[in-house]
C-alpha cells in the first residue's frame, strides 16, 4: 500500500522563496527612485506659481525682482511643502530648496529655474541641478 502525500517538497518552497527574493531585489531600488522623484515633483509645482508672479513682474517692469517682496510674492520658508523647505526668488531665479520630510538622497539639495526673456514675449525656463542627481529629475530638467 502506498501512502500519497501532499503539499510540496523542499526543493519547491526553495524556487518560490528566490523568485520572491529576484523580484523584491528589483522592485524595492524602483520604488524608492519613485518616491523620490515624486518628492523632487512637490518643489516643482511649487514653484509654478513663481513662475507666474516672475512673468507678471517681467511684463510690467521689463526685468525681474531682486526678491520675493520686490515681486510682491511670499516669504520663501511660507511656501513649503512636505518636501520643500522653502521657494526662493533672487533676480529671476526659482530656487527650490528641498529638507522637511524628504529623502536624504534630496534633503539639502536645491533646484534653481532661471527664466529668461524669449521671442514672442514669452519667459523661456531653464533648470539647473547641480546638487540633486539626475536619475530623480523629471524629464523637463534634464
Amino acid at each position: 500500500m502506498q501512502t500519497r502525500s501532499r503539499g510540496f517538497t523542499l526543493i519547491e518552497l526553495m524556487i518560490v522563496v528566490a523568485i520572491i527574493a529576484i523580484l523584491a531585489a528589483v522592485a524595492i531600488p524602483a520604488y524608492s527612485t519613485y518616491t523620490i522623484r515624486a518628492q523632487v515633483a512637490e518643489g516643482l509645482s511649487l514653484a509654478e506659481g513663481y513662475k507666474t508672479v516672475l512673468w507678471d513682474y517681467y511684463a510690467q517692469h521689463g526685468s525681474f525682482p531682486a526678491s520675493n517682496q520686490a515681486a510682491n510674492a511670499p516669504s520663501p520658508s511660507s511656501i513649503q511643502g512636505n518636501y520643500v523647505q522653502s521657494v526662493n526668488i533672487a533676480s529671476g531665479v526659482i530656487t527650490i530648496l528641498y529638507g522637511k520630510k524628504a529623502n536624504q538622497a534630496i534633503s539639502g539639495q536645491s533646484i534653481e529655474l532661471s527664466g529668461a526673456s524669449g521671442s514672442s514675449d514669452s519667459l523661456i525656463w531653464t533648470c539647473k541641478h547641480d546638487s540633486v542627481p539626475m536619475a530623480y529629475l523629471p524629464t523637463s530638467c534634464q
